[in-house]
């Protein structure tokens, strides 16, 4: 971090060619000059490699960037670094003073740091809270990006110290709960300068692991100074981009590194991770054992329950006895079809009483009932019917009709 912002450095145009090549001096004064105008620069980064010899006046360390694979050579007087508190230490945060400056005679870039002031817990607070927003607002840590953990992971990948007690309390505790599950460890430093960029390497390398499941990173308590680098920016961002779920267990349940609000799933020790990556083998097999007994249970009563419904079914008189309710309708229908033949022939024997009673009265009415009486009608040869002497004339052919017959008579003399 440069306060008040990098300066201005005019550009230097240096003119050569192979028949007018620039002498090294002019090059070298050249760089010189330009590294010069960059003045003293306020720097932020992580110490490393703290050298102190022994007699000497000067002391040397290295400044590592935190987010990135670049680190300066830095001296600066014994002094001011002995004179510092807490005392200079590999992983400390600090802003140095510092100037570079380009050694004509050697070729060679220095840079001498004039004031040293470590970074306080309150100050890496509040940067990291400011980062937080910062990915925050990038949507790293939104919930719709979080994957759900496989049931049964074939294979875990863990990332831990070696032989850290953070690592026993995950393979134990999840062999303990499932002791078929195989584990990928990759240790790596989890604190110091090298830890952010060790834990990126190895969180890659499971990733493109296609056997590992889920990735654990795990990692006992500590100071704030201590779990830094797992609130480095890098790393957080390796851990957006894995594609295999990933479970983060870093210090203890107060502790909370940024890189948990990027992890899939954040446990609060490693005991609990292991928790979470794998099933109880017990408890899964007791659910079994549960989910079995309802089942039967479940069963058992819908056979009861269908069992009573086909005893009813049974019961109905049109299953217990179907040969009664045949004979019943057949006795039914034997009797409508004898009332059906009584009504017919009652209806037939008074359609003949009538019959007969209207035949009478017509025989009665008819004309060939007077002519059975000895009555006759005497017809003109025309056809019409003599009513009247004066009607005929002698000597006419009449036509006379009898109950037996008819015949023909002449008229002798008219009336």
């Amino acid at each position: 971090m440069i306060n008040g912002g990098p300066p201005r450095v005019s550009a230097v145009t240096l003119t050569s060619s192979p028949e007018q090549p620039i002498p090294v001096r002019t090059v070298a004064r050249a760089m010189a000059d330009w590294i010069g105008r960059l003045g003293r620069v306020w720097v932020e980064g992580q110490v490393t490699e703290v050298s102190r010899r022994g007699g000497q006046p000067r002391c040397f360390f290295v400044l590592r960037d935190t987010a990135a694979d670049m680190s300066l050579q830095v001296s600066c007087p014994r002094q001011l670094v002995d004179d510092l508190q807490p005392p200079l230490s590999d992983g400390t945060r600090v802003v140095v003073w510092l100037k570079p400056d380009f050694w004509t005679g050697r070729g060679q870039l220095t840079m001498t740091a004039y004031d040293v002031r470590p970074v306080g817990v309150g100050a890496l607070l509040a940067r990291l809270e400011e980062l937080r927003k910062t990915l925050a607002a990038e949507g790293l840590f939104a919930p719709e990006r979080k994957r759900a953990l496989p049931f049964l992971p074939a294979k875990v990948g863990l990332v831990t110290g070696r032989e850290s007690a953070a690592e026993r309390d995950v393979v134990e505790n999840a062999r303990r709960r499932w002791p078929g599950v195989a584990f990928a460890v990759e240790n790596v430093a989890v604190q110091g300068p090298y830890a952010a960029a060790e834990v990126i390497a190895a969180v890659r390398r499971l990733d493109a692991d296609t056997s590992v499941d889920v990735i654990v990173v795990a990692r006992g308590g500590g100071s704030v100074e201590d779990l830094l680098p797992f609130s480095d920016e890098a790393l957080i961002r390796a851990v957006a981009a894995c594609v295999t779920p990933v479970v983060t267990a870093i210090g203890h349940e107060t502790d909370a590194p940024l890189v948990d609000h990027v992890a899939d799933r954040r446990a609060s020790t490693p005991t609990d991770a292991a928790k979470l990556v794998v099933p109880d083998v017990a408890e899964e097999l007791h659910r079994v054992h549960q989910l079995r007994a309802r089942a039967h249970r479940h069963l058992v009563g819908r056979i009861d329950a269908e069992s009573d419904r086909l005893l009813a079914l049974l019961s109905r008189p049109s299953i217990a006895d179907p040969l009664g309710q045949l004979d019943r309708h057949a006795a039914e229908l034997r009797a409508v079809r004898e009332r059906s033949r009584r009504a017919a022939l009652g209806c037939v024997g008074d359609a003949a009483a009538d019959i007969a009673h209207l035949a009478g009265q017509v025989a009665a009415l008819s004309p060939k009932a007077t002519l059975d009486r000895g009555y006759a009608v005497v017809q003109h040869a025309g056809g019409q019917v003599v009513r009247d002497p004066a009607d005929v004339t002698a000597a006419e052919r009449l036509d006379v009709r009898v109950a037996a017959g008819r015949f023909a008579v002449t008229v002798a003399e008219a009336g």
